[in-house]
């Protein structure tokens, strides 16, 4: 039903790193390196059953693999609301591969995260699929990640100016 990943990196949010990479651009591999799991489910999978899987592990999207464990889509909640609920079918009837998203948009690791909001915006999308260096598929990393980071980083800013302005004393 759902694809286990023997992968150690995945989607349990991003650790935020207080040093920042030597050149100063925040990298993909700056967010999902510290991931523990990747969440997936197959093609197979009721979209019933993927709607509960996105509940439960608190994500809005997520890989949908083939009977080999290939990466061939993406589910969404925007998926199963648009096309499932909207249009009055049953989600228990449906699989996932009959709703899924399989134009996918891809990044690696190497990416910068302003690269990445620049492909998220020019293809009106939240989400981009990570894979490595071998194409394969090692989770999603969404507005959501790179908006904490960005958020982090101008509050950091905001802090050492403050302290600059107003120096304990």
């Amino acid at each position: 039903m759902f694809w286990k990943s023997s992968c150690n990196r995945g989607r349990v949010g991003p650790t935020i790193r207080q040093e920042y990479p030597s050149e100063g651009r925040l990298k993909v591999s700056d967010l999902i390196g510290s991931r523990k799991e990747i969440f997936s489910i197959t093609e197979e999978t009721s979209v019933h059953q993927a709607a509960q899987y996105l509940r439960e592990k608190q994500v809005r999207s997520v890989g949908v693999m083939n009977a080999s464990g290939k990466l061939t889509g993406v589910i969404s909640q925007s998926d199963v609301s648009d096309k499932v609920a909207a249009e009055n079918k049953c989600p228990a009837w449906m699989k996932t591969s009959d709703i899924m998203t399989r134009e996918l948009v891809t990044v690696t690791a190497e990416k910068t995260l302003d690269e990445c909001l620049r492909l998220m915006e020019q293809n009106g999308i939240f989400h981009l699929i990570v894979l490595d260096e071998r194409g394969e598929f090692r989770g999603m990393l969404s507005i959501s990640d790179i908006l904490r980071v960005v958020a982090s980083d101008e509050k950091a800013r905001a802090d050492l100016l403050e302290a600059f302005i107003f120096p304990q004393r």
